[in-house]
């Protein structure tokens, strides 16, 4: 059974017994109300036989007749005297010998019953009849219960077609209404089953409702997850292509150079230490790439200590000066002691990444600045330099792996580098609850800033979660 069939049975069973309720409620009603204007004309016709006739103590009537009262001819009129002997009757009654209600006359209390006869039902109300507080006879009126019948019998069925045709245009109207709210829902399914059979993740669902509701709602949020992994896809193609492209540069070289010694059968002191330059930089590589995979997972293993910024940051200065040599001006800005909690070794491969990248893509004679400073609750760090500056359209991307805009790529193939050092510091900074921003001009240079926060009393993991 569908959703929308159980939707459609739910609400035509909601509005069932909705319906069988207030039809219960109003057949009773109804039928009490014209009870109740049987009963009160009952109690009026016996006040007035009451009033009009009248017993002696031996339970005989001083005026034996009733044809004075003028009764309706659907009221009858019984005074039964002691030992339950019928005295009197209405003209009605006068073939009629015995009680209008048998059991009515056991009680000594006056009481409203339902009688049936063989060809007729009656209602009845039984008086009791006292002198000085001495029972001496009895008072039976009561009238045909015909209009109360035709009127329950009419209101029954009013109301079972009524409900009938009213559940019937209940359920029409649910599935309806149903098959117009699911129908986005239809469309989903068709889209996903278009996305597995196409391999097509560009598809989008259309919708056109209110996107305040629930099904809007939930279609927004799946066309917002076919765009997170369309980009997943392509960052995965990218990356499967780049891993390629990178790995297969040094083996390359690792193979040219064994086929070179195994052709003049001898070993090559130069080639020995080309291969061994290409291995440990594969194993750079997948260093990098399982400490990447880590990081994405927030699982980067991270020996927290309370690190001194500023201490560190002149141990990498003092070690970038080789790169930098005489070819451009490494220098130090402004620096204070910042005080932070967490892993020195990676702080420093985040320092190193950094400084590095901005020396490589510093033409000669420019000019790198580092600089320390802090707020009240951040610690920050800043690279400048005034190379050639970051495209505008490249400047989103260049924390993802592998991403090089093409002057980068002509400037990197003479390198060693291979797209993952700003990745690497990217997840490392988020993975000691800070944040890493970028701003670039194109022929000025660029500048790197990394936001961590400062070390409280202590040093614990809480003090290190990434940001939200």
């Amino acid at each position: 059974m569908n959703l929308r069939t159980r939707l459609t049975l739910l609400y035509t069973f909601i509005v069932g017994g909705i319906l069988l309720i207030f039809g219960v409620a109003v057949y009773r009603s109804i039928s009490t109300t014209v009870t109740h204007h049987l009963d009160e004309m009952l109690r009026r016709t016996a006040q007035t036989v009451y009033t009009n006739t009248s017993l002696d103590e031996t339970g005989r009537l001083t005026n034996p007749s009733l044809a004075f009262l003028n009764l309706p001819a659907d009221v009858f009129v019984q005074l039964w005297g002691r030992n339950n002997t019928l005295r009197a009757a209405s003209p009605n009654l006068l073939s009629m010998s015995r009680a209008l209600d048998p059991a009515g006359l056991q009680r000594t209390l006056p009481i409203f019953r339902d009688v049936s006869h063989p060809s007729y039902q009656l209602r009845v109300l039984t008086v009791p009849l006292q002198i000085s507080d001495r029972l001496v006879g009895r008072l039976q009126v009561g009238t045909r219960l015909d209009l109360v019948l035709v009127t329950q019998r009419s209101l029954s069925l009013v109301l079972i077609v009524g409900t009938s045709l009213t559940l019937l245009a209940a359920g029409l109207a649910a599935w309806l209404s149903t098959r117009q709210a699911l129908r986005p829902l239809d469309n989903v399914t068709k889209t996903a089953l278009q996305i597995t059979r196409a391999d097509d993740l560009s598809r989008r669902i259309p919708y056109q409702g209110p996107r305040g509701d629930e099904v809007g709602q939930l279609i927004h949020a799946f066309n917002q997850t076919l765009s997170r992994l369309e980009n997943l896809f392509h960052t995965q193609r990218r990356f499967i292509a780049d891993v390629g492209h990178e790995l297969r540069t040094p083996l390359t070289v690792i193979k040219g150079n064994v086929g070179l010694m195994r052709k003049f059968r001898e070993f090559d002191e130069e080639s020995l230490l080309t291969i061994e330059d290409e291995v440990d930089r594969l194993t750079r590589m997948v260093g990098d790439l399982l400490l990447l995979a880590q990081a994405e997972s927030g699982k980067i293993p991270l020996a927290l200590e309370v690190v001194e910024m500023d201490t560190l940051l002149l141990d990498v200065m003092n070690q970038m000066q080789v790169l930098a040599r005489d070819r451009l001006h490494l220098r130090l800005g402004d620096i204070d002691q910042v005080l932070v909690c967490g892993d020195r070794d990676r702080l420093k491969q985040v320092m190193v990444n950094l400084v590095g990248n901005a020396i490589n893509y510093t033409p000669p004679g420019g000019e790198v600045v580092v600089g320390l400073g802090k707020t009240a609750e951040m610690g920050q760090l800043t690279v400048t330099d005034t190379g050639a500056g970051i495209p505008a359209e490249d400047l989103p991307h260049i924390f993802e792996r592998f991403y090089r805009g093409e002057k980068a790529r002509t400037r990197q193939r003479a390198g060693k580098g291979y797209g993952l050092g700003l990745s690497i510091a990217y997840w490392i900074v988020r993975n000691h609850g800070g944040r890493i921003e970028v701003t670039s001009t194109v022929g000025k240079g660029s500048t790197f800033c990394v936001w961590l926060p400062l070390a409280r009393e202590g040093c614990s993991q809480d003090q290190a979660k990434p940001e939200a």
